[in-house]
C-alpha cells in the first residue's frame, strides 16, 4: 500500500479528539466516500454528513412547476439533464408531463439543446440550466453559441447557484467543510481561504481514494490545534485563482440574485439570473411566466437532510415509499444526492470497492 495512504488511514483510524462533524458538500464526494468504503474506517467520534452539494437536489418544487408550465401551456421543449425529469414537482414530474405529450428531450450537454434548436427551427427549445459554478459557464457557452448562430427559438430557465451563501448558512451544522474539488476547480480558494476569518474551516478534496483519505486525515490533524483551518488538497487541479476565463464567461452572460435552495429557503445573491441585455433569452421573461409557488411533499425530510440536520434513513419514506425506481424526493431521483447514496451503497458505510 501507498505510504502517503497508510499514513491518512492511521491518523483517520487513530482519531481519539473530540467528536467532530464533517460535511461533505459534494454529491460525488458522498457516492465515492460509500462506494470506497471509506465510512467503515471512521471512529465513532468522526460523522460525516452530506451536504446541500447536488444542484438538481437543491433547485426548489417551483422550478419543477415552471418547467411543466413551458411545456404543457406554452407548448416549448424542454431540454434537460435526465436527473431533472424525473424530480416532483408539486402535482407531476416532467416525466408524466412528457407521458401526457409534452416534448421532453434529455441531452447531454448544453450544447446539445443548441444543436437541437437549430435542427428544429419550428420549436421553441427551453434547456434548464441547473447547477453551480461548475456547470454554469457551459449553459454560458450554449448561449453564446446560440447568439451567434442567431437561433432565435433557444432560451434559457435558470436555477443557476453559488456555494459561498450556502457555506456560510451551514456553518453552524458543521465543524469543517470537505469543500468540492469541481467548484474550486473554478473559483479558486480564495473564498475558503477567506472564510477561516469567519471561524469556517475546511479543505478542498479530489474524488480518489488516496485524494479523499488524505483531505480528511488533514482535517483531523488539523482540528486537534484548534485553530480555523484551510487547506488544497487537491493542487493537481485547484488552482488558487481558479479559472479566470470561466468566471468572465459567466459573468459576461450572467449576475447574482437571490435565489431559492430546497431546504434553505432563499439565500441573499447566491443565485444567478441572465442579464437585462439577455432578456430575450430568458425563459421566465419570454413566455410570461406567472409567479408558481410549489408544494413540497410534506412527508419528505429532503429539506432536513440537504441541511445535515437529519440522514436519509431518518425520513419515513426513505427505501418504503421513496425508492430509485419510484422517487418522492428530489435526493433520491439524483445521482449524486444523499438518499440515492444511502440505498445504492446500503447506508452503512460498510467496504464496497
Amino acid at each position: 500500500m501507498n505510504t502517503a495512504i497508510e499514513k491518512a488511514r492511521a491518523i483517520i483510524t487513530g482519531y481519539r479528539g473530540p467528536k467532530i462533524r464533517i460535511m461533505e458538500v459534494c454529491g460525488t464526494h458522498t457516492h465515492e466516500i460509500f462506494r470506497l468504503g471509506i465510512r467503515s474506517l471512521l471512529p465513532e467520534n468522526v460523522e460525516l454528513i452530506s451536504g446541500p452539494g447536488c444542484p438538481v437536489c437543491v433547485t426548489p418544487v417551483s422550478y419543477i412547476d415552471e418547467a411543466i408550465f413551458l411545456a404543457e401551456e406554452r407548448h416549448a421543449t424542454i431540454c434537460t439533464f435526465g436527473d431533472l425529469v424525473r424530480v416532483p414537482g408539486t402535482a407531476g414530474s416532467l416525466a408524466e408531463a412528457r407521458s401526457r405529450g409534452a416534448r421532453v428531450q434529455v441531452v447531454y450537454t448544453p450544447l446539445d439543446a443548441v444543436a437541437y434548436a437549430k435542427e428544429h427551427p419550428g420549436e421553441e427549445v427551453v434547456f434548464l440550466s441547473v447547477g453551480f459554478e461548475t456547470t454554469t459557464p457551459a449553459a454560458c457557452l450554449a448561449l453564446k453559441r446560440a447568439e451567434a448562430q442567431g437561433l432565435a427559438n433557444f432560451s434559457l430557465l435558470t436555477a443557476n447557484k453559488t456555494m459561498p451563501a450556502a457555506y456560510e448558512a451551514m456553518a453552524s451544522h458543521t465543524d469543517a467543510y470537505l469543500y468540492p474539488g469541481h467548484v474550486c476547480a473554478i473559483t479558486g480558494t480564495s473564498l475558503p481561504e477567506a472564510l477561516t476569518q469567519q471561524g469556517i474551516s475546511g479543505v478542498v478534496a479530489g474524488f480518489t481514494a488516496s485524494e479523499l483519505l488524505a483531505a480528511l486525515a488533514v482535517i483531523l490533524e488539523r482540528s486537534r490545534t484548534g485553530k480555523t483551518f484551510f487547506a488544497n488538497c487537491y493542487p493537481r487541479v485547484v488552482r488558487p485563482e481558479g479559472n479566470p476565463a470561466a468566471r468572465a464567461l459567466v459573468a459576461q452572460f450572467m449576475e447574482p440574485c437571490d435565489a431559492e435552495w430546497r431546504g434553505l429557503g432563499v439565500l441573499e445573491a447566491s443565485g444567478l439570473q441572465l442579464r437585462a441585455a439577455f432578456a430575450a433569452r430568458d425563459a421566465r421573461v419570454r413566455f410570461s411566466i406567472p409567479e408558481i409557488a410549489g408544494r413540497e411533499r410534506p412527508a419528505c425530510h429532503c429539506g432536513a437532510i440537504l441541511q445535515g440536520l437529519e440522514k436519509p434513513t431518518d425520513c419515513p419514506l426513505y427505501s418504503t415509499a421513496c425508492t430509485p425506481d419510484h422517487p418522492i424526493g428530489a435526493c433520491m431521483v439524483s445521482r449524486e444526492g444523499a438518499c440515492s447514496a444511502y440505498y445504492l451503497y446500503g447506508g452503512l458505510g460498510r467496504n464496497f470497492a
